[in-house]
Order: C-alpha cells, then sequence, then structure tokens
C-alpha cells in the first residue's frame, strides 16, 4: 500500500512530506520532481532519506522543501517557547469561506493563525512533491497525467481536448492559465485582470487525464476498493454508456466514447482516466467581506493574507498529485513487487493475460 502525509505551515520553515510504500530500485529523477514544483512554487525539493544513488532504496521518503521567505517570519511562528513579540500578526477577523473561525472554534484559539498557516493552499506543495514520485512509478509502465483549464469564471472551452495538446500545455510553464486554446485562454485572461481590479477571485473547473492506464485497476468487490468516478445522473443511460467494440489491428477492446471517464463499475476499462475538479473561488479578498472579530465580537472586516485571484491552474496540478498517487496505489496492490524488477515481471504477465482474452 502506497502512504503517505505531509507536515508543514505555509509560512513556515519547511514543508515536509512522507512517502510509504514504493518498490526498491525506482530511479528518481529530481529534475522532474522540482519541475513539477515549478508549476505552482518557486521553492525546491530536497530529498532526506529513502532513495540512495538515485534509487529509491525500499524505506520511507523523506522530502523538505524549505521556505526561503523563513526569515521573515521566524519571530512570528516561533517553535520554542517565546514571549509574545509586538509585532506578531494575529488574526482574528476570520475570512467568510476559509477555515479561520470553525477551526478556531474546534482548537480553542482567539487567532486564526495557526488554522491558517496548515489550511493555506501552500501545503499542496507538499502534494506535489509526493505525487513526482507516484508519477515516476506510473511512467515506469508508460502511464502519464496530465492536465488543462476549462474554464475560469465566465469563460469556458467548449471543444474537446487531445491527449497531445493537454500533455504540452501541461508541461509548459510560460501558460499562465494552462488552456489548449490561445483565444480562449486570452478571455480567460480578461476575465482573471477583471477581478483583480476589483479586489475579488475567480474560480473554474480544471480537467486531469491518466493517459495509457492499464485494464483492472481497482475493484467492484468492496466499496473502499472502487476507484471512483461520476456518472450522468442527469441523462439516460443510452447518452452516459460506452459501446464496445474489438479493434482486431490492436488486439484488444476499446470504448467508442469515454463517457465513463475510463472507469465502468469501479474498475479501470483501459481508456484515458478523466477527472475534473470545481474549484470555488478562493476566499481571501483584497476588497474584504464582513466579518466579526473573534475577541471583541464587534463587525470588522475580514482579514487579508497573501492571496492569489485565480488558482485553477495551481489546482489542477496539485489534482494531478491526487490522480498519480491513488493510481500508483493501486497499480502496487494489483501487481506488488518489493523491487521495480518483481513488479515489473507481475505486471507483463498480466499483460499477456490480457493480450490472451
Amino acid at each position: 500500500m502506497l502512504r503517505f502525509y505531509t507536515a508543514g505551515e505555509s509560512h513556515g520553515q519547511a514543508l515536509l512530506a512522507f512517502i510509504s510504500g514504493l518498490p526498491a530500485q525506482l530511479p528518481v529523477d529530481m529534475k522532474f520532481i522540482n519541475h513539477e514544483l515549478r508549476k505552482i512554487e518557486k521553492d525546491t525539493a530536497e530529498i532526506f532519506a529513502g532513495v540512495r544513488h538515485g534509487k529509491t532504496i525500499g524505506a520511507p521518503i523523506a522530502l523538505r522543501i524549505e521556505n526561503r521567505d523563513w526569515a521573515n517570519w521566524e519571530k512570528i511562528l516561533p517553535v520554542g517557547a517565546a514571549e509574545e513579540d509586538p509585532g506578531t500578526r494575529k488574526l482574528v477577523a476570520p475570512r467568510p469561506g476559509h477555515a479561520d473561525l470553525a477551526g478556531s472554534q474546534k482548537f480553542n484559539y482567539h487567532d486564526a493563525r495557526y488554522i491558517l498557516e496548515r489550511a493555506s493552499a501552500r501545503e499542496t506543495a507538499a502534494r506535489v512533491a509526493a505525487g513526482a514520485f507516484a508519477k515516476l512509478l506510473l511512467r515506469e509502465f508508460d502511464t502519464e497525467i496530465a492536465s488543462h483549464t476549462i474554464q475560469v469564471g465566465h469563460v469556458r472551452l467548449e471543444k474537446p481536448a487531445t491527449w497531445k495538446k493537454i500533455q504540452a500545455v501541461s508541461a509548459d510553464l510560460d501558460s499562465p492559465l494552462r488552456c489548449i486554446d490561445a483565444a480562449v485562454q486570452e478571455k480567460m485572461k480578461a476575465e482573471v485582470d477583471a477581478v483583480l481590479k476589483a479586489g475579488d477571485t475567480v474560480g473554474g473547473i480544471f480537467e486531469i487525464v491518466a493517459h495509457h492506464v492499464p485494464v483492472g485497476l481497482g475493484s467492484h468487490a468492496q466499496w473502499d476498493e472502487k476507484l471512483g468516478g461520476v456518472t450522468g445522473a442527469g441523462s439516460f443511460g443510452s447518452e452516459v454508456q460506452d459501446e464496445i467494440f474489438y479493434e482486431k489491428s490492436e488486439r484488444r477492446f476499446r470504448r467508442s466514447t469515454n463517457r465513463a471517464g475510463g472507469l465502468e463499475g469501479g474498475i479501470t476499462n483501459g481508456e484515458d482516466v478523466v477527472v475534473r475538479g470545481y474549484l470555488k473561488p478562493i476566499s481571501t479578498l483584497r476588497q474584504p467581506l464582513h466579518t466579526t472579530d473573534m475577541v471583541t465580537k464587534e463587525p470588522v472586516k475580514a482579514a487579508y493574507e497573501r492571496s492569489d485571484w485565480c488558482v485553477v491552474p495551481a489546482g489542477a496540478v496539485a489534482g494531478e498529485a491526487m490522480v498519480a498517487l491513488v493510481l500508483a496505489d493501486a497499480f502496487l496492490q494489483k501487481f506488488g513487487g518489493d523491487s521495480l524488477a518483481e513488479m515489473r515481471r507481475n505486471f507483463d504477465n498480466y499483460a499477456q493475460q490480457i493480450d490472451a482474452f
């Protein structure tokens, strides 16, 4: 089983990620890992356990993403006991839509600082680093994952996207919103510019595609063994299902469409696995909404922390990481193996079974 967890605060000294369950002898490409991070983060990852001579050793892996801005926050977020600094940036005006108030009530703080530090979207950088390891494993079996932006605010991409176009825009660090259509992307940028001027934020939709996924990951047998998908609840069955045909040239069963997003009965069916994420506008606004001070109980304007205006492309990168981690776990459960070589033998034997079906 592949397991991971993260630690660290948004403005803290570093973010940490811990990964266990990867097979030994998996080549680790640090340039690839840091390229994944560069999609959302300027800081880079450093490995300090579980990798030797450029390969995994079968032990848990530990990663560290140092916060280069830590010097400006060290007095505000001291680890040891310290007298309260006059410059301490308490947050007592919780932001509507954020975890500030509910988290402060839950953990009994009259200061949302320690809630927002962990609830911040920057935590996802550690997940992206962990997901990069999952992608490295999947790549060994020719499975790749990429994403693109479908909608920002009221602007939506209406045409279908090919795998090659998604793959290209997903890897392009210079593409501001990672939309496959340049004209639509310009309209999306205008939408973002409009909310920037208004001091507002905007959400949207991203799509993640896992390409060349083998048949048979996941299981129908138990609820927690299924890989989940979204069905067309408001449609007729004839509008949702994918008709099946046999492609003699490839000696494999195919679907004429991929409305199911590569999943049937909680099992991958050999088509691309497609996942869409719906991201609401983030809750930190430069023109803040009304709220109530947690200490005085008086009406005030919500606090403002550093913020972007549209995080749809960044959300897609975090989504890629989570899809990669789920699929890598399904690979490990299906094919097992303590080393990459053993896992590959199991995979190849299964591939022969599918070819002969």
